[in-house]
Order: structure tokens, then C-alpha cells, then sequence
């Protein structure tokens, strides 16, 4: 049964995976699983404001400084949280130091709105994963710690095969496509207890695996077009993030 809750407003903070990409618009920006989100809250909600804080490339400690502070100030009553995973795909990670950053987040936000949103971010399925596999759960058990403490829902991607699935995914092998955005905007939706509108986690359809040829020249692609770029801002310390402002600053009616 749907529970019957209406949110006049909505502040999302976060990364890029909140910004939006790569979800994108005709005119070269970003939708997103928040935006999609956003829509269709404010389709229930006359007057709904909407605010979108996230940055992409920003690690959990430049969240905390830049974007909770901004978010608790607005007092929306719905405020998702999702951030850290650029921080333990990085080569030296304090994963302790990490979930510190976060508990500082989410102690900052959950006593200034309704509901808190937290989430254990989808992950691609590959050897990069399962690399990074004992930090993401090790994050993740974290997030879970932390909803139990401070009232707040967690939206449960990463065990989901289906967004795991390289076909949701980006050319760029970080990014969820347009349908992965679709999806998790599903999965939030009903995770605040709206009736829902699609099965979010439905299996994908058997499809038979490009050859090593076609592979081969999506890996050098891939290199050439996003790894070597991503290496060369961390080589040189930089983000893709730099001097970019947030994608919805101010909390503002929304408009479709």
C-alpha cells in the first residue's frame, strides 16, 4: 500500500552520481536520478522547490565542507546524502577517515529535514569492482550504521545485478546511462513508500557478449577518451570538478 506522504521540497547532495551524469539532455547538460525524482515529487506537491547541491569528482571531505552546511540551512523536508565512492576508487584510501566525513554529514542533516536518504551506491560489474570490493562493503556497512542512529532510509543499489550490469552503464565506465538513472529514481521512489511505477531492479534480457575484437577496441576507446584523462587530473591534482558551480544551488520552485 502507498503511503501517502507529500514533500514540498528536496535538497540533493552529493557527487556526480547525484549531478547526473551520464544521463544527458539534448542541450548538453545533465538529468539525472535526482532531477527524474524531482519531477515526479512535485507532480504530487503544488509549490514543490527543488535544490541539487552535487559536483562531480568531489571527494566526501569537499561535500562536507562545501555542500551540508548549504543543505541543513535550506530545511527541506526530504535531503539524500550520497558521496565517498570517489574517495575509495582512489589508489590510497583512509576508508576509516571516509565514513568519519560522512557520520560529520549526515549528524549535520538529519535534524533539519523530514527524511534523510542515504544510499549503498550501484557499482559496474568488473575486476575494477571486485578490486574495490572490501572498501565499498566495508563503506557501505558504514552507511547502514548510520542510518540505524540517525532515522534515515537506505536505498540498497550495489546488490542490485541488474544496475551492476555494464549495459547500464556509460561509455566512461563510471557513470550510470540514461535507463540506470531511470532506475534508481524508481528504487528511491519507492523506497519513501510510493506505489510503484516499474519494477526498478527487473533483470536486463540475455544478450550474447561482443566479440574480442569489438572489446578490444571499446578498451582502447575507453583509455584513451576517460582512464588517461581521470589519470592525468590525479597525477596533477586536479578534479574534474574545479571551479564548477553546483548543478541547483538555491532552493527553488520547480519547474519541468
Amino acid at each position: 500500500m502507498e503511503i501517502d506522504v507529500r514533500y514540498t521540497s528536496f535538497a540533493a547532495v552529493g557527487d556526480s552520481f547525484t549531478e547526473g551524469m551520464s544521463d544527458g539532455l539534448p542541450n548538453g547538460a545533465y538529468r539525472g536520478w535526482a532531477d527524474l525524482l524531482a519531477a515526479r515529487l512535485a507532480a504530487r506537491s503544488p509549490g514543490f522547490r527543488y535544490a541539487n547541491l552535487a559536483v562531480r569528482g568531489k571527494l566526501i571531505g569537499q561535500i562536507v565542507a562545501e555542500q551540508t552546511r548549504p543543505a541543513a540551512a535550506m530545511g527541506a523536508d526530504l535531503v539524500t546524502l550520497v558521496g565517498g565512492l570517489n574517495d575509495v576508487l582512489r589508489p590510497k584510501c583512509d576508508v576509516e577517515a571516509v565514513c568519519a566525513h560522512l557520520e560529520e554529514a549526515v549528524a549535520s542533516l538529519a535534524p533539519t529535514c523530514r527524511q534523510l536518504v542515504l544510499m549503498r551506491s550501484p557499482a559496474r560489474r568488473g575486476p575494477v569492482m571486485e578490486r574495490m570490493r572490501p572498501r565499498m562493503e566495508q563503506l557501505f556497512d558504514f552507511v547502514d550504521e548510520l542510518a540505524v542512529r540517525h532515522g534515515a532510509l537506505v536505498v540498497d543499489l550495489f546488490s542490485s545485478e541488474t544496475l551492476g550490469d555494464p549495459r547500464m552503464w556509460a561509455d566512461d565506465r563510471l557513470h550510470l546511462n540514461a535507463e540506470g538513472h531511470r532506475r534508481v529514481a524508481e528504487a528511491v521512489w519507492q523506497a519513501l513508500g510510493h506505489e510503484a511505477e516499474s519494477e526498478w531492479n527487473a533483470p536486463l534480457p540475455a544478450y550474447l557478449p561482443p566479440g574480442w575484437l569489438a572489446r578490444r577496441t571499446a578498451d582502447l576507446r575507453f583509455a584513451r577518451e576517460h582512464l588517461l584523462p581521470w589519470i592525468g587530473r590525479r597525477l596533477t591534482n586536479r578534479s574534474s570538478g574545479d571551479g564548477r558551480p553546483a548543478k541547483r544551488p538555491e532552493l527553488l520552485p520547480y519547474e519541468g
